[in-house]
């Protein structure tokens, strides 16, 4: 019933809630990104939705226009402290996760949830095994099980599996403790990089 029902119902209620906050943050952020280098205040990009759907996912934009899409060996997006693609303000963002709260309006629409597993490119869907499809039987988080308790700190295998996990094991405490532990989670900063040394990657350009 929750998972069918009233995680809608919560992620509608919260999102209208939540919509005032995004607002000032727009204004805020949208004018410090605008300042910095004139490009768009946000970056949109297919991900994969519940049931293998392809949307457009909203996010701040916190890299430069035009920084290419760099993959670490296991399909995993490359990720670094000091990554010259990232903004300077686009780095606060990330830190702090506020590049993350245009996914709101993804929840209005109905492409998201507030929580569950990350939005996969939609470029990687035919990489999908089968242990790991079970994924996409729910919307994807803005938030989710392995954001909060591993945040970058898995591979890519790892994060497919524990998101599929957490896809057949949906519950309100579920959710709830994930709520809690991202909390801690963004003020902690732990696991907030994916690479912390040399990392082989490859590019594949995209707009940021």
């Amino acid at each position: 019933m929750y998972s069918k029902f009233f995680k809608r119902i919560i992620d509608i209620f919260a999102s209208v809630i939540a919509l005032p906050i995004f607002i000032v943050f727009y204004i805020i952020f949208g004018l410090l990104i605008k300042l910095e280098d004139r490009g768009p205040v946000f970056y949109k990009a297919e991900r994969i939705g519940k049931n293998s759907r392809i949307f457009k996912m909203y996010k701040f934009r916190s890299m430069k226009v035009d920084a290419p899409t760099l993959f670490n060996i296991d399909g995993s997006t490359y990720n670094s402290e000091d990554d010259p693609r990232v903004t300077k303000i686009g780095k606060f963002m990330r830190e702090s996760s506020i590049d993350e709260i245009p996914q709101i309006i993804n929840v209005l629409k109905g492409d998201m949830s507030l929580i569950g597993p990350r939005a996969s490119l939609s470029s990687v869907l035919d990489t999908y095994k089968d242990d790991e499809i079970d994924k996409m039987k729910v919307r994807p988080g803005i938030t989710g099980y392995t954001q909060a308790y591993f945040r970058n700190g898995l591979s890519n295998r790892e994060k497919r599996l524990k998101d599929a996990w957490y896809a057949n094991n949906l519950s309100l405490l579920l959710d709830f403790k994930i709520v809690c532990k991202t909390i801690l989670t963004v003020f902690s900063k732990e696991g907030l990089y994916t690479n912390t040394g040399e990392n082989t990657s490859r590019n594949n350009p995209t707009k940021k």
